[in-house]
């Protein structure tokens, strides 16, 4: 089977949204690479907040960041409950979650043959030049 690219616009809105998420001290932020398994996206945006607020904190960064580029999601669920946050971006679809329904539904695992895009969150970035 051959490699399947991903346009460059798909991975610009998963990187930003990441960003996003990054900037508002989201946890865990994981990019998933699933347009060989799935016809219906192609990327998985996955982070974790510390509580309900600062899930849907990280769902309306995200969203007002990607706004700001002219993307809009074509669905958003979850920001009354604020357990798991979804917006789908059509290409690119953000799960944010708490700890607790993170490690229930365990995404990774499940799409564990998805190959991981490269973020690396701010703080690392930071740590790493402080290193130097």
């Amino acid at each position: 089977m051959s490699p399947i690219s991903l346009h460059p616009e798909t991975t610009d809105t998963a990187l930003r949204a990441a960003a996003a998420i990054d900037d508002k001290k989201g946890l865990g932020v994981v990019l998933l690479d699933v347009s060989r398994l799935l016809v219906i996206t192609d990327v998985f945006v996955i982070a974790t907040g510390t509580s309900r607020r600062h899930v849907k904190t990280l769902a309306e960064e995200t969203e007002a960041q990607l706004k700001a580029e002219g993307r809009k999601p074509l669905r958003r669920e979850g920001f009354e409950d604020g357990t798991w946050v979804l917006l789908d971006y059509g290409d690119v679809v953000v799960h944010v979650f708490d700890q607790e329904t993170r490690d229930y539904y365990d995404l990774e695992r499940l799409w564990g043959d998805a190959p991981r895009l490269a973020f690396e969150p701010a703080d690392d970035a930071r740590s790493e030049s402080s290193r130097t």
